[in-house]
C-alpha cells in the first residue's frame, strides 16, 4: 500500500509512540488525525510534524460514545479514511490483588471495549476507501501470560482474537487487519513499572524503532507484525511449550517476591 495522501487515525495521540507514528505517517506523505484527551500534548504532537502536512486533531475520549462519534464525524466531513490505528492504552501492573476495580474496568475499557467499539463505528467510513485498514496496537503479553501483568495481558490476549476475528469479518468488505505485537516501549507508561524490567530482563525498544516497524507492516499489508528478537522466540515457546515459560517466569517472579516490589 502506498501512504501517500492516505488518512490515519490514531488514538492517544499524546504518548510517545504515538508520535512516533505520526511522524513515520507523515515522512511517507500520509495525512494523521490525531485523537486524543489531552489538547496540549496533541498541541505538542503536531508542533513535531512539517507545517506544510495537513494534520487534524479531534480532542476526544474513546471510552465514551459521545467521543467517539466526534471522530466519526471528523472523518465524515474529512471525506476519508483509509486506515484506523487502534493505539490508545493503559498499563495496569502490579500483583493483581492490589489492583482496584477502578483500575481493572479503566484498562478493559481503554484496551479493549474501545478500540471494538471504534472499529465498529467507523466502517461506514473505512468503507469509502479503496484500500482500508485496521491496526490494533497490541503487545508480546497478547501472547505471553505475564506475572504482575495480568490484567493488562488479558486485555491484550483479547485484543489479538479480536483482530483475528474481525481480519475474516471484513474481509468480504476489502478492509484488511493488521495486528501489532511490540515488546516494551520507552514510553511514560513504562514509569509504571521500572521495577519490574531488571528483575525480568526486559528489553525496552525506542518509539521510533517500533512505529517504524509497524508503519511498514502497514505498507506491506501484513497481518500480523511482531517484535524483532528474543521475543518472536519466546512466543513461539509459549504455543508450541507453554510449561518451559511457566518454569522460568514462576523461577524469576518467586525470587522477585522474596522482595518487597514498588508499584
Amino acid at each position: 500500500m502506498l501512504l501517500e495522501g492516505r488518512s490515519v487515525s490514531i488514538t492517544g495521540a499524546g504518548s510517545g509512540i504515538v508520535r512516533a507514528f505520526a511522524i513515520e505517517f507523515a515522512q511517507r506523505g500520509a495525512i494523521p488525525i490525531l485523537i486524543g484527551r489531552n489538547a496540549d500534548k496533541l498541541a505538542e504532537t503536531v508542533s513535531l510534524l512539517p507545517a506544510a502536512v495537513p494534520t487534524k486533531t479531534c480532542i476526544a475520549d474513546i471510552t465514551s460514545a459521545q467521543g467517539r462519534e466526534a471522530i466519526v464525524q471528523l472523518c465524515i466531513a474529512r471525506g476519508q479514511l483509509d486506515i484506523l490505528i487502534n493505539n490508545a492504552g493503559l498499563v495496569p501492573s502490579g500483583l493483581l490483588c492490589d489492583l482496584t476495580d477502578t483500575e481493572l474496568q479503566n484498562a478493559v475499557m481503554t484496551n479493549i471495549v474501545a478500540p471494538i467499539a471504534l472499529t465498529r463505528d467507523l466502517q461506514r467510513v473505512l468503507r469509502r476507501s479503496d484500500r482500508p485498514r485496521v491496526v490494533n496496537i497490541g503487545s508480546i503479553f497478547g501472547d505471553i501470560g505475564h506475572p504482575y501483568f495480568a490484567a493488562y495481558c488479558a486485555t491484550k490476549f483479547a485484543l489479538r482474537g479480536f483482530s483475528d476475528a474481525i481480519r475474516r469479518e471484513l474481509a468480504a468488505d476489502g478492509i484488511g487487519v493488521t495486528y501489532a505485537a511490540p515488546r516494551a516501549t520507552r514510553t511514560a507508561a513504562a514509569d509504571g513499572f521500572q521495577s519490574l524490567i531488571s528483575p525480568y530482563g526486559m528489553s525496552l525498544d525506542q518509539p521510533q524503532t517500533v512505529a517504524r516497524q509497524i508503519v511498514l507492516a502497514v505498507e506491506r499489508e501484513s497481518a500480523t507484525v511482531y517484535a524483532a528478537g528474543a521475543e518472536r522466540i519466546f512466543v513461539a515457546i509459549q504455543r508450541l511449550l507453554p510449561r518451559l515459560v511457566d518454569l522460568a517466569l514462576i523461577s524469576k517472579t518467586r525470587k522477585l517476591r522474596s522482595r518487597p516490589v514498588s508499584r
